[in-house]
């Protein structure tokens, strides 16, 4: 008459830690470099915020802003080991990978504004483009702005000829290499965390920026001259591990999808705000002196910098450079 009754008693205790078990969420984590206030910090926190919601509470994505969880140079491999699920790597970071056809981002001036990038990275390119990664076990999820780029300098930098001889930072990139280059310019590779220190002490005279990432990190209390530019578009890619990604639930997969595409919409839209916003406080600051090209002056870089389309073109693939070409409309022979 007990035994039953004790078996009963060890199958109930057996079962509590299974219903917890069952009922913990799974966790998301998403790693970046940047600051939680930039664009790319508060898209993440809105795609966590939405992702709780959507999947009701079966979902926690855990957001590590600033390289506190990995810095640049580690997060591609943490992805791929699976110690990390979530990444918003800058577009120019899969060129080392060997998806090469990603630098088309960081051609110079391939885009002119908002709208013709946004046929790509919304379009069928961009999707071939996030398909190339599930050879490297990573799944593509969206593509979020940041925004144009600016340079700045010490000195001011407003034609071809200001660039000589100065070490510019850049991102690993054998585009970016070459962009600059194209300016007479010397390019030095270096992580994001530390840009500050080395325009500081100058290691390095220069670099290259959207204003939010310039303005975050301080870069303009170390650099005295600020030049409107948009001569090249810094993006990122939101990815994740393939194989943790397709062992999700079917319904949580698309609860999660649902929250990315609405995590994209609000990260281009901030991007956009942040950028506007953050050139504003550099020229408040009075730190550095803000300038705008001219028509003419963003011309004869164009002119310049547009070299490292041809350039590149053997690295990247010309039909990618192409498809790119006939969304935007771009032709570098009408120059």
């Amino acid at each position: 008459m007990h035994f039953p009754r004790r078996l009963a008693v060890i199958a109930l205790a057996l079962a509590a830690p299974l219903a917890a078990l069952a009922q913990a969420p799974i966790v998301i984590k998403f790693s970046h470099v940047v600051a939680g206030d930039t664009p790319k910090g508060k898209a993440a926190d809105f795609f966590a915020k939405r992702a709780a919601e959507l999947t009701g509470g079966k979902v926690k994505v855990e957001v590590y802003a600033n390289s506190t969880l990995y810095k640049d140079k580690e997060e591609m491999e943490a992805l791929q080991l699976g110690a990390v699920q979530m990444l918003a790597p800058s577009l120019a970071k899969f060129g080392p990978l060997g998806a090469k056809e990603f630098e088309v981002f960081d051609l110079p001036f391939i885009f002119d504004n908002y709208a013709e990038l946004h046929k790509v990275t919304q379009g069928p390119v961009g999707k071939m483009l996030l398909s190339k990664l599930e050879a490297r076990g990573i799944q593509g999820l969206a593509f979020w702005d940041n925004g144009f780029k600016s340079f700045s300098a010490n000195k001011p930098l407003a034609s071809p000829a200001d660039f000589k001889g100065l070490k510019m930072r850049i991102q690993s990139s054998k585009v970016l290499e070459a962009q600059m280059r194209s300016l007479g310019a010397l390019p030095q590779v270096m992580a994001f965390s530390e840009v500050y220190q080395a325009l500081q002490t100058g290691v390095v005279d220069g670099t290259e920026n959207p204003h939010s990432n310039l303005f975050t990190q301080k870069m303009h209390e170390v650099q005295k001259h600020v030049t409107v530019s948009d001569h090249g578009y810094l993006g990122y890619a939101v990815i994740t591990n393939k194989k943790f990604w397709d062992g999700l639930p079917a319904d949580v997969r698309g609860q999660l999808d649902k929250a990315m595409a609405e995590a994209a919409a609000f990260a281009n839209k901030i991007a956009k705000e942040d950028n506007d916003g953050a050139l504003e406080k550099v020229k408040a600051s009075g730190k550095s002196t803000v300038t705008v090209l001219t028509p003419a002056q963003r011309l004869e870089l164009k002119k310049t910098m547009v070299k490292a389309h041809t350039e590149m073109a053997s690295r990247i693939g010309q039909d990618i450079i192409n498809a790119v070409y006939k969304e935007t409309g771009f032709d570098p022979a009408k120059l």
